[in-house]
């Protein structure tokens, strides 16, 4: 899973950034510090790894991770190629889902590009130049498929004709993701590779104060959750300074720092869970004496492709895959337990994995 943290210059991307990587990003107070992306792989807290690892006692844990770019900031007119927009545009089509840290908080010492706060305007100045350039190629396909269309090529009236609605939304100042295609359409789509179509979650970097007070007066964080309710996307509030401090502290420190805010997980674990859940993404458990491991899929994927992810001669030859929950798992104790019981189930190639499964695959190459 590959996530791009976007937003204005100075909003708190690598901040963030620093906080849930550890990477030491360089965060600096004016625009453009960020010029290629710096980018932080981390491990996604699951805590069923450590109660399998107590059950296998494996030579080693390994979670599965997710990929964060800390893409520059953007300014306006950078679907013309303002300050680093084009980079920052082509950063953009590399992500599975967009990370958009918008500021709602106030601090005279850090300066705003735009000279106030106002985190409505933050998200439309983005959004705008993700329509701008989408428009760009949409048009550009519109003319070639329009000549098409008139030399006498029927199969490309479909094509133009969902072009013309694409455009007709992004001309409204609307995000494609915003729009229902059928499934032939959504195939189409999906090969223009549109910056407006990609997944967003929001995330409202507030102080600290803020986050531990009342946070449902606060008026900033209640527009974002609005705005981004209204596109069908997710949002979160973090304060990105907290996140640096918990950064530095081991498991233990972390949890108690975590109870004496009132909080009962991290900024990094509100933020992957959300992506998760915008991207569509489970996670399935394998376990033995070797070793214990999540892998990641897409909700809806089939046990054979599930195998494919762990190696392309498993699905090949796949043969059945042996499924228990991982609750069922726990509350026997242990797999010969759950076997004794007959939770262990067989269960062929049309069998959906659900989040959570422990599974072994069985296959012949």
């Amino acid at each position: 899973m590959k996530l791009g943290i976007v937003g204005l210059p100075n909003v708190g991307k690598s901040t963030l950034f620093n906080a849930i990587t550890k990477a030491g990003a360089e965060a600096a107070n004016y625009p453009f510090c960020t010029i290629e992306p710096n980018v932080g792989v981390v491990p996604v807290p699951d805590e069923r790894l450590n109660v399998l690892a107590q059950m296998y006692n494996p030579k080693k844990v390994t979670p599965t991770t997710v990929e964060f770019l800390d893409i520059a900031g953007l300014v306006k007119g950078a679907s013309k190629g303002e300050g680093l927009g084009n980079k920052f545009l082509s950063h953009i089509r590399e992500v599975e889902a967009i990370v958009h840290v918008v500021r709602c908080f106030s601090n005279e010492n850090i300066v705003h590009v735009e000279g106030s706060i106002d985190p409505i305007r933050d998200i439309e100045i983005i959004n705008l130049e993700l329509i701008l350039s989408d428009l760009e190629i949409i048009d550009r396909r519109l003319e070639r498929s329009g000549k098409a269309v008139k030399s006498g090529d029927k199969k490309m009236q479909n094509e133009v004709v969902v072009l013309q609605q694409i455009k007709e939304c992004l001309d409204k100042g609307n995000a494609v993701r915003s729009m229902e295609f059928n499934e032939d359409e959504q195939q189409f789509v999906k090969q223009l590779f549109l910056l407006s179509t990609k997944p967003v979650l929001y995330v409202c970097n507030v102080s600290e104060d803020d986050l531990i007070s009342d946070i449902e007066s606060n008026v900033y964080v209640n527009k974002v959750k609005e705005y981004a309710a209204k596109e069908n996307s997710g949002s979160i509030v973090i304060s990105g300074k907290l996140e640096e401090e918990i950064a530095q502290l081991d498991e233990k420190e972390k949890q108690e720092f975590l109870s004496d805010y009132g909080l009962d997980q991290s900024g990094l674990d509100k933020l992957i869970k959300e992506s998760y859940k915008l991207l569509g993404l489970i996670s399935f458990l394998t376990g033995g004496p070797d070793e214990v491991r999540a892998w990641t899929i897409k909700s809806g994927t089939k046990a054979p492709q599930a195998a494919g992810k762990i190696h392309s001669d498993i699905e090949r030859g796949f043969i059945r895959a042996e499924v228990v929950p991982f609750e069922q798992l726990v509350e026997c104790g242990s797999e010969t337990a759950a076997k004794e019981k007959g939770l262990i189930r067989s269960e062929g190639k049309e069998y959906i994995m659900q989040d959570g499964d422990v599974v072994l695959f069985r296959f012949n190459v």
